[in-house]
């Protein structure tokens, strides 16, 4: 027969991404857990875990047990604590994946405030503009953009769309002139992602219609803000949502560029692995997350 306690405990080390995180959130040595988990596999006579000195990965039976047998256990744990009256108060390490720039739209404030209201909750922010790993960092919600949405084994939830402007330093402008045209883009200096590379391809038109315009510049960033500030240094056009530009266009240090033409909607998105079971933490953060964000973003829109 299976032992539920061993199942549970394999959910813990898959939810917190390694043995040690699981460890030090359940209060037990790391041995303890592997030991476990291993006479769970031999009990299934399937290996579940793929084992690393940097990570753990599930395999196939490892996300099949996992997949049908976690919202059975969570289902267990509200039950039991319904039971000792802690079924409605959020507790617990709440983890977040979120772009590298994240915290220049998101206040501080507001996270001071909601660990204020619950102080039994935890959160840690893994920023990076890579994908984040659900399972192999112990993910429980990210948030990405609409370029970057995962597949349909996730949930997302739209936050809000805007649309990328184009703006310039009038120093820049003044040295360079301004293009007329999408076509003349070309033949300016335009500030891109990292990830574009050397060269990258821009879509911009008006309404409906798009043109596609090839861009090259000497300097390109991972970040939004980054490549704000090369622009307002001077370094040429950038492309990014109005909202950001926002501040810098009042101040006069960007002007827009060819006002009128910007590019597809740009969606903010947030992004968990299930609409059931959610910790009752990770729901009061999601909670005030869509209620901050998503106003601040229309205010300013986005």
């Amino acid at each position: 027969m299976l032992d539920l306690n061993q199942m549970a405990l394999f959910v813990q080390v898959v939810k917190a991404g390694s043995f040690a995180e699981a460890a030090r959130r359940l209060g037990l040595p790391p041995t303890t857990l592997s030991r476990q988990v291993a006479q769970l596999e031999d009990s299934l006579q399937a290996r579940l875990l793929q084992r690393t000195t940097r990570k753990l990965s599930l395999t196939d039976a490892g996300r099949t047990l996992f997949d049908r047998c976690a919202a059975q256990i969570e289902a267990l744990t509200e039950a039991a604590d319904a039971l000792s009256g802690d079924a409605h108060t959020p507790k617990g390490r709440i983890r977040v994946a979120a772009p590298a720039d994240f915290f220049d739209y998101f206040q501080m404030d507001w996270l001071a405030e909601f660990l204020a209201q619950y102080p039994a909750v935890q959160v840690e922010f893994v920023l990076s503009n890579g994908m984040a790993d659900f399972v192999g960092e112990g993910i429980d919600l990210a948030f990405r953009g609409s370029s970057d949405l995962p597949d349909s084994s996730l949930v997302a939830r739209k936050l809000a769309s805007s649309y990328l402007a184009l703006a310039a330093s009038p120093a820049y402008l003044a040295a360079r002139g301004s293009p007329h045209t999408v076509a003349e883009l070309a033949d300016h200096d335009c500030i891109r992602p990292a990830k574009q590379g050397p060269s990258g391809t821009w879509w911009l038109g008006k309404a409906e219609v798009s043109t596609q315009v090839q861009v090259s510049g000497r300097f390109a960033a991972n970040t939004g803000q980054a490549q704000i500030k090369a622009a307002i240094a001077g370094l040429g056009i950038c492309l990014q949502p109005i909202g950001a530009l926002r501040q810098a266009l009042a101040s006069g240090e960007l002007v827009q560029v060819l006002p009128g033409v910007a590019s597809a909607a740009a969606g903010l998105y947030v992004v968990y692995p299930s609409r059931r079971h959610v910790p009752r933490a990770v729901t009061a953060f999601l909670d005030m997350t869509l209620e901050r964000l998503a106003a601040s973003i229309a205010e300013s829109s986005y």
